[in-house]
């Protein structure tokens, strides 16, 4: 497609306005037709020199074919052509659900050479994500036309949760700094944890923990360390129903759960238990049995990555009594929904069902438009009917929390964005604590 370039609009300008002078000046006609001629033949020609150029410019994206959602990721373009010198504008297809940054690309090639531009999106949504064509607009010899044409490019990409949370953990274990994220360093209670280690004194070291034999032989504070209890199994029970859809900034509830599960998965792992998944409130419920390697994190994305809410109403005991189907051994199941007071007839029976052989601890995500509610003040009738309205749902979902805990099951009401640091944490204190 041939679209006009801004030195062709310009030129016609000036014809036009020369039109104008030889109406009033008839001696100016012959100079008017002259210059029409003349920048017809021109425009023609070089149109002509453009399509003969189709195809000679060759793209190739580059980029990385596992991105983590609620990241910020680089897409490369490599460019050549060896025909001619090009210049133009570029812009990729890059998934309608990916806001971009930086199109469309200005280039400037050179024959013979190489370029590559680059720009970024933001990567929004979860599962098998397309790339599609190259839209490319390249100037004419004479740059009175810009040749639109299409190259076909497709690239499939997989947006997983977001992993690169594990990498910064990681990092902040590796240096002791988990305190940052809110991760709490908790003390071990009670006897019977087996000994793994000596190692140097840490501040928070209990004096009992102190080897007082190896610290004269060294002259210095050495303090014994104990391995936890491990081969534990993590299974968590997530909820794919209408619950989950709620969003909490760019994310919705379903992608910050995935993300907090990948993560507590990653610390179980290192912790030597093993990890598991079974998921209900949609078509088709997927059941991951537990599994100890580091693979398994890489298993469990590959389960989940493509998995969206559905419009359907959780059934938990339904989803209770096919997990408990697939469990032998002794398990901590963590139910991860939104609760809400309606859900007493399933849950209940549920949670019992479960205890029966395992230990259960129930993450419950919390709206941030009902703090927003209740912290609004109330200037007029329609605000105190909101406040009502929310202070009665807070009211049975406090009912229903405390039905839970009568149960003997541990809650979290957390907020999405809260979801991640609260669950290590739980995590954490229960296996210190020799619960589960």
């Amino acid at each position: 497609m041939l679209l006009p370039d801004r030195a062709l609009l310009l030129a016609a300008g000036c014809w036009l306005l020369l039109a104008v002078a030889a109406a009033v000046v008839p001696a100016w006609l012959p100079l008017w037709q002259t210059a029409g001629v003349a920048l017809a033949a021109l425009a023609v020609a070089d149109g002509l020199a453009a399509r003969s150029r189709l195809g000679e410019v060759s793209v190739q994206r580059q980029l990385a074919h596992a991105m983590p959602v609620g990241t910020w990721q680089t897409v490369g373009l490599r460019l050549r052509c060896d025909a001619a010198a090009a210049r133009g504008w570029l812009s990729d297809g890059h998934p309608a659900a990916f806001a971009s940054d930086g199109l469309p690309l200005r280039f400037a090639l050179a024959r013979g050479r190489w370029l590559r531009l680059s720009y970024r999106v933001a990567v929004s949504e979860r599962g098998r994500q397309c790339f599609d064509g190259i839209t490319l607009r390249r100037s004419s010899p004479l740059r009175l036309w810009q040749m639109q044409e299409r190259l076909a490019a497709r690239d499939e990409v997989r947006v997983y949760p977001n992993f690169a949370r594990i990498a910064h953990y990681t990092l902040l274990a590796t240096d002791n700094r988990l305190s940052q994220i809110g991760i709490l360093q908790r003390r071990r209670r009670g006897q019977g944890m087996e000994f793994q280690q000596l190692r140097d004194y840490r501040q928070d070291d209990s004096p009992r923990a102190i080897d007082w034999k190896a610290s004269s032989r060294v002259s210095r504070l050495i303090s014994r360390e104990y391995a936890d209890e491990r081969d534990q199994q993590i299974v968590f029970l997530l909820d794919c129903s209408a619950r989950m859809r709620a969003r909490d900034g760019d994310l919705s509830h379903f992608d910050h759960t995935l993300n907090a599960l990948l993560l507590l998965a990653w610390v179980a792992l290192r912790q030597g238990d093993t990890v598991g998944l079974a998921t209900f409130g949609h078509a088709r419920p997927r059941v991951l049995l537990p599994g100890k390697t580091v693979a398994t994190v890489n298993t469990l994305m590959n389960a989940v990555y493509d998995l969206e809410p559905s419009l359907q109403v959780p059934d938990y005991l339904a989803a209770g009594e096919t997990l408990s189907r697939h469990l032998r051994k002794r398990a901590l199941v963590i139910l991860v929904t939104n609760l809400r007071d309606e859900d007493d007839d399933t849950l209940l029976p549920a949670v019992r069902h479960l205890r029966r052989r395992h230990a259960v601890s129930v993450a419950s995500l919390r709206e941030p438009i009902l703090d927003e509610v209740l912290e609004a003040p109330v200037e007029d009738f329609s605000a105190a009917l909101l406040r009502a309205a929310g202070l009665e749902y807070l009211q049975a979902r406090r009912r229903q929390l405390a039905l839970l805990r009568h149960g003997g099951v541990e809650i979290l009401d957390v907020s999405a964005s809260e979801l991640p640091v609260a669950l290590i944490n739980h995590y954490r204190a229960r296996k210190r604590a020799g619960t589960l």
